[in-house]
């Protein structure tokens, strides 16, 4: 593990991130998502794609690597940029997992490869809209902490700073993003995913013209036990 310390706006962040195969040409970028770390694609992909030097990064407020303030995708995927010019590494393939997907997209690499990625608004079940209202309801009387009383999968542990974060980036549509990208896009998914439905990868796939879905077997970590078929594909679809 490595870290690198990037300025953006003003504000300095340590960046952990791991390189492998240091002495092949070309580089594969991999971007996590939401709750997890560098390790998860590192452990997944790292021993079948040993033709390739793989980049593995923490985004800011994930693993080792730091967070200051609340931040939206915009601004992730700003930082990551800053970072992988310092780095000199070109933005050529990106791969990105569910929230890292939208990064990843912003990005705007030559080649981008989605793995369930988040970024299509679906409606939210009635449970959930009662969970919203009746927190906006009580917020004034409790405050902020009343977070933790609400707290899903997702939010579970999370600081203040995170948790004003996910606000930010939980409900982005990045319809009309996927639409404007104009590089090609390699979309895949798991068949059984709640996270982000398969009918969100047949979106994605219509609105990016240059673009590919395959379907796996498996969750929204469906990558995880697919890997090896995965980066097979992978090769031929390049």
């Amino acid at each position: 593990m490595a870290l690198k310390e990037v300025t953006y706006s003003s504000i300095n962040y340590s960046i952990s991130y791991e390189i492998h195969n240091n002495s092949k040409k070309d580089t594969l970028i991999f971007l996590h998502g939401w709750g997890s770390s560098k390790e998860i694609m590192r452990d997944s992909f790292l021993k079948y794609l040993s033709e390739y030097k793989l980049l593995f990064i923490d985004l800011p407020g994930f693993g080792n690597s730091s967070i200051i303030h609340p931040l939206n995708t915009k601004e992730y995927a700003d930082i990551v940029d800053t970072f992988l010019q310092i780095l000199h590494v070109e933005k050529n393939v990106i791969f990105g997992h569910s929230f890292g997907g939208k990064v990843a997209t912003l990005l705007n690499p030559k080649v981008l490869v989605l793995l369930s990625s988040a970024g299509i608004k679906n409606p939210k079940s009635i449970k959930t809209r009662v969970k919203i209202k009746l927190f906006k309801l009580l917020k004034p009387i409790v405050g902020n902490s009343l977070y933790k009383i609400f707290a899903t999968k997702d939010i579970e542990g999370l600081s203040q700073t995170m948790y004003e974060t996910l606000k930010k980036v939980v409900d982005e549509d990045f319809s009309p993003i996927f639409v404007n990208f104009k590089n090609r896009a390699l979309i895949y998914w798991g068949k059984e995913d709640r996270a982000v439905p398969l009918n969100n990868a047949l979106k994605i796939n219509s609105f990016i013209k240059n673009s590919k879905l395959r379907v796996y077997e498996g969750d929204h970590f469906f990558f995880l036990k697919n890997t090896e078929q995965i980066c097979q594909d992978f090769r031929e679809d390049l």
